[in-house]
């Protein structure tokens, strides 16, 4: 066999978002893209803040030795540094740089944490509807994926979770805002399982940690905001990136932040630091890290995704879809009225993208990325009306 039995196996069952993509290119070059309405991938058309185009501009005109050389694998101390101090502001927590390690974007800061973290056969648990990627990045370092069940408005259930925690779990892997629902885990919720998870370290005799993968901190709405996982366990490390608050998913840069608070945050830095190297990531991209030092705490307008949310909820719902209204990032994740990739296919047949909900590891739903020019949901809201009367009536 020509390739790996293992990565046949998963391309096979890899990802419905870029299959749904593929299939979305078809169909524009056959009908034309002006006369597709693609929701299928969280890719953000709006451009970045000027800030950014500032900040960028000024580091490339910027005469200095070794701009473009190797550095630290951990990155730049002055990048780290504003990054620490943007922590500290947030989160009430005093975060130094030996903290903070620079990585292409949060997918590579997951596997650097991962393979830092894992033994084999370590379990890693995550919440139903997932990010499906996941299940890849834990299998990668030798882990095993757990998914486990949410509540109907998406929210952890705490009694699914103690049911699954056991004496090989590791860690449990959160994601807020979500993908795909724009659930946000709320201080109630992040303080119980802070204490179940000391819970079952004390039970089990092992540091479980808090892994959150937060992306889209920054796009929240309605005055909501993300709480901050450093409060709810001392085992727990942030992964995020500027793809999304920043526009900028084509440069690769994030971040992972180590909870100083951590019994063990030294020598987690250094696995962390090592993982870098040897998984091939080396250091974060030179010219990215000088601008986004420049750029914490700077977002894109929020308000613009918040109007496009707005007007896709109140539109499928006076329709008669069931959903639940996304507090965070930009995607709408509603209830099928038939299977879910049958409908997906009804709805391409009004030249609607998008994606099932099985390939988030809950079928019955299907995903909505919002994150487009509004033009595209008003054309689009006749069709998904259309699709939804068919099995109505």
């Amino acid at each position: 066999m020509t390739i790996s039995a293992r990565v046949r196996e998963c391309m096979e069952g890899s990802s419905w978002i870029r299959r749904m993509f593929e299939e979305g290119c078809e169909l524009k070059a056959r009908c034309g893209p002006e006369n597709v309405f693609d929701f299928s991938l969280g890719n953000p058309c709006l451009p970045p803040p000027p800030e950014f185009q500032q900040a960028l501009e000024a580091v490339v005109a910027e005469r200095c030795p070794g701009k473009h050389a190797y550095m630290p694998n951990a990155g730049l101390i002055e990048t780290r540094t504003a990054v620490a101090d943007y922590l500290t502001k947030e989160h009430g927590v005093a975060f130094g740089p030996e903290q903070i390690l620079m990585t292409c974007g949060a997918g590579g800061a997951l596997n650097v944490i991962l393979k830092a973290l894992l033994e084999p056969g370590d379990e890693v648990i995550y919440l139903i509807p997932f990010f499906p990627e996941y299940r890849f990045y834990i299998e990668n370092h030798g882990g095993t994926g757990v998914p486990v069940r949410s509540q109907k408005d998406f929210s952890p259930d705490l009694s699914a979770l103690e049911e699954k925690i056991g004496k090989r779990t590791k860690a449990l892997l959160l994601n807020s805002p979500n993908n795909p629902t724009g659930k946000v885990y709320d201080d109630p919720s992040l303080a119980k399982l802070g204490e179940l998870l000391r819970e079952k370290e004390r039970q089990y005799g092992r540091e479980i940690y808090l892994i959150s993968d937060e992306p889209y901190a920054k796009l929240v709405y309605d005055g909501i905001r993300v709480p901050s996982i450093f409060a709810a366990h001392p085992h727990a490390i942030l992964a995020t990136s500027h793809s999304k608050d920043l526009s900028l998913p084509g440069e690769r840069i994030g971040y992972a932040a180590i909870n100083p608070a951590a019994p063990h945050a030294k020598e987690l830095a250094g696995a962390m630091i090592f993982s870098q190297r040897v998984l091939g990531f080396v250091n974060a991209p030179a010219l990215m890290q000088r601008v986004v030092a420049h750029l914490q705490g700077v977002t894109v307008d929020v308000g613009w995704y918040q109007r496009r949310r707005d007007l896709l909820c109140q539109g499928l719902s006076e329709m008669g879809y069931s959903l639940v209204k996304p507090e965070g990032a930009f995607y709408l994740f509603p209830r099928s009225p038939i299977d879910d990739l049958e409908f997906v296919q009804e709805l391409q047949r009004y030249n609607i993208l998008t994606v099932p909900g099985r390939g988030f590891g809950a079928p019955g739903h299907f995903r909505i990325a919002y994150c487009v020019d509004e033009c595209a949901i008003e054309g689009a809201l006749p069709g998904f009306a259309a699709a939804l009367q068919k099995y109505r009536s």
